[in-house]
C-alpha cells in the first residue's frame, strides 16, 4: 500500500525504521493537520479528507484508511465529522499555528486535574532547568493527565521519556496561568507572555524508570 514517496513523511525520532500503513498515515496526518501552513483549515481545525490525500505521504491511501486510522489511534490524536456528504478531519491538539475555534475545555478551580506531568528527554531537561518548559515553536505546552503503565499508551507524553515533570497547575492559576484540556484529554498551557511554564510551579522531578527525584 505504501511506497517510498510514503515513508519520506518520517519526521523525529526513529527516522529511518520502516512505519506499518497506519503509522505512516497517522504519522503523515500530524504533519500536514498540525504544521502545514499551506493548508486552509477551518476555524476548527479540520480539512476535507479527500483533499489531504492528495499530500505528501498519503497519496497511496484511500478514505476507508483514514477511518481505520482515526478508529485505532491509541493517543485519539484526530476527530472525523461529515457534513454535506464531505468527511473533515482534524488534529486535536499539538499545532504550530493558532487555530481559532479548537475545541478544548477551560480548566478551573472545579475540574483542576489531579495529576498533570511533562515527559522530556535529558537534553531538553538542561535548557528546562534554565528557564522552565516552552512552548517553543507549538501553540501550548503539552502534559498528560497520567503517568503511562508499562505498555500503556497516554495522550500528551511520548512513552520513552526518560524524566517526568509534575506541574503544581493551582498554583500556576492562582498566578493567571491558563490551562485547557483537549478533546484527547491532552492538558495544554500557554504559559506566560513569553511561553513559558517556569520552574516554581514544578511540584517535582522524577527519572521514569526508578521515581528518583531530580534536582532542577
Amino acid at each position: 500500500m505504501s511506497n517510498n514517496r510514503n515513508k519520506k513523511r518520517g519526521r523525529g525520532r526513529g527516522r529511518g525504521r520502516r512505519y506499518s500503513p497506519d503509522e505512516q498515515i497517522s504519522r503523515s496526518l500530524s504533519y500536514h493537520l498540525r504544521h502545514n501552513k499551506s493548508l486552509e483549515l477551518d476555524p476548527q481545525g479540520y480539512y476535507p479528507v479527500s483533499k489531504i490525500l492528495l499530500l505528501d505521504g498519503l497519496t497511496n491511501f484511500v478514505e476507508e484508511d483514514v477511518k481505520r486510522c482515526v478508529a485505532s489511534n491509541k493517543k485519539q490524536r484526530f476527530k472525523l465529522k461529515e457534513e454535506d456528504n464531505i468527511l473533515y478531519i482534524k488534529a486535536n491538539q499539538g499545532h504550530s499555528r493558532v487555530i481559532e475555534k479548537l475545541e478544548l475545555t477551560p480548566i478551573t478551580n472545579k475540574n483542576i486535574p489531579p495529576i498533570c506531568v511533562h515527559g522530556t528527554y535529558r537534553n531538553a531537561f538542561n535548557k528546562i532547568k534554565q528557564k522552565g518548559l516552552s512552548k517553543m515553536k507549538r501553540t501550548h505546552i503539552h502534559f498528560a493527565p497520567n503517568v503511562p503503565g508499562k505498555g500503556e499508551v497516554i495522550s500528551g507524553m511520548r512513552q520513552n521519556c526518560p524524566i517526568q515533570i509534575f506541574i503544581n497547575v493551582e498554583m500556576a492559576m492562582n498566578d493567571g496561568i491558563k490551562f485547557f484540556q483537549s478533546e484527547n484529554k491532552v492538558i495544554l498551557t500557554t504559559g506566560n507572555e513569553e511561553g513559558f511554564l517556569l520552574k516554581k510551579y514544578f511540584l517535582k522531578v522524577v527519572e521514569t524508570k526508578t521515581n528518583k527525584k531530580l534536582q532542577f
